[in-house]
């Protein structure tokens, strides 16, 4: 019977160890405090979508809308609620090959991010990642 019962338990903590979630996933604010961003994994990639802005509406009290987007089809869409970042491989602590959206300018640049502890450096750029912004955004709860 002892046997059976530790054979269970290492079954219950190798199940536990491959269930764990990526230490990416989660919500995230941007160093203005302005949005939030909750990180997510779909299929083998990892998307992140701006949940929460301090300043939701417009200045008539509606939802702010995506205006800027180049698509005008997509200009009607809310900005709360936008999936800003698309298609990331975890490359170790960082994650590349991916896509970041600025609904503020309306520009779509690459970009990588790289997890420090409860800090996550977030890396847009044209081209070549030297030719880029950095901002560190932090987990929040």
């Amino acid at each position: 019977m002892k046997k059976i019962m530790m054979s269970f338990i290492m079954l219950l903590t190798t199940v536990a160890l491959f269930a764990q979630t990526d230490p990416i996933i989660g919500k995230w604010e941007n160093p203005s405090g302005e949005g939030r961003v909750e990180i997510y994994k779909k299929g083998d990639k990892f998307f992140g979508k701006l949940y929460w802005l301090k300043f939701p509406n417009n200045e008539a009290g509606q939802p702010k809308k995506d205006i800027k987007n180049p698509d005008k089809a997509l200009q009607s869409r809310n900005v709360q609620g936008l999936e800003i970042l698309n298609n990331f491989d975890k490359d170790g602590n960082t994650y590349v090959d991916g896509k970041i959206y600025d609904p503020k300018s309306g520009k779509t640049y690459s970009c990588k991010m790289t997890l420090k502890g409860d800090k996550l450096d977030i890396r847009g750029y044209v081209g070549v990642s030297l030719l880029g912004r950095t901002e560190t955004w932090k987990r929040i709860n």
